[in-house]
């Protein structure tokens, strides 16, 4: 039995040993093509969450948000500011640095474009007070137009143009109606003056200014002041029949019987006092 006991000891130690397992492969932290140093920002940031590493990232892909911003630019009017979807897109991006797995072996510029681009999309899209049935009409109506000029070399008539839609002609006003109420235009947006020289001029000079002067206000301030001053110099009788006549809105024959005098006497006492007041601001000028 001892025997037996040895000989599986020995035949144990024989044995030869299970091989050790394969480490597990370490996740990749680096996207491909990229330099050194760019590299080991990305290597810093997907292993630590650093975010003096992140930071320098977005700096780095700045440019590419600026690439996308001008390209959804280009199909939009010209009152939306490029600046503002550079800052729509700026999310986008940080989202897509937080979100990209180097591991997949994708270049990070291939994922992080359309993600830059629905970020200003989405954006665009919140902000918009148009519903979009109605934005889709007015892209509709845009491309019958300009199938119809191209096919027919001149501009549709409205009947040519309802057919082309599938509508009548009462349907296309109503859909031509409130497309109309969604345009809008920026002020300081710059148009042509129509002048021979082609020159241009910003769209807010070319509305006419219906506001007042400011140096009337000014005036008839003055003017006002200067009215009290000769109505206050006139005698007694003569402030009451123009202040009642003009102030009040009396006739000269309910003043006559305020003050018990006739009509006629009360227009004497009116014309005095006009003259009075006429020359005395006559002075003044």
């Amino acid at each position: 039995m001892a025997t037996a006991k040895k000989v599986a000891i020995k035949t144990a130690e024989r044995a030869p040993r299970a091989p050790a397992k394969a480490p597990s492969s370490k996740t990749v932290t680096i996207p491909p093509a990229v330099d050194d140093e760019l590299g080991m920002r990305w290597d810093i940031f997907k292993r630590t969450d650093d975010r003096d590493a992140r930071e320098k990232l977005i700096l780095h892909y700045a440019p590419l948000v600026k690439y996308v911003a001008s390209r959804v630019a280009t199909g939009l009017p010209s009152s939306v500011d490029q600046h503002d979807l550079v800052s729509y897109g700026m999310f986008g991006l940080i989202d897509a640095l937080e979100k990209f797995e180097p591991g997949r072996g994708n270049k990070f510029e291939t994922y992080a474009v359309p993600r830059i681009k629905g970020a200003i999309i989405d954006e665009l899209r919140a902000m918009d007070w148009v519903p979009r049935s109605i934005r889709f009409k007015a892209r509709e109506l845009e491309k019958a137009q300009a199938d119809l000029e191209a096919m027919l070399k001149r501009q549709p008539s409205e009947e040519e143009l309802a057919d082309r839609l599938g509508m009548s002609r009462q349907e296309l006003h109503a859909m031509v109606s409130q497309i109309s109420f969604v345009s809008v235009l920026a002020l300081d947006e710059v148009v042509s003056s129509g002048s021979d020289r082609g020159d241009q001029v910003a769209l807010i000079d070319t509305i006419a200014d219906k506001g007042l002067d400011p140096t009337w206000g000014l005036e008839s301030q003055e003017t006002r002041g200067l009215l009290a001053a000769a109505i206050n110099s006139l005698s007694e009788r003569e402030k009451i029949v123009v202040t009642l006549y003009y102030f009040e809105g009396l006739t000269l024959a309910e003043i006559g019987e305020i003050l018990g005098v006739t009509e006629s006497r009360v227009c004497q006492i009116h014309t005095k006092a006009v003259g009075g007041l006429r020359g005395q601001l006559t002075e003044v000028d």
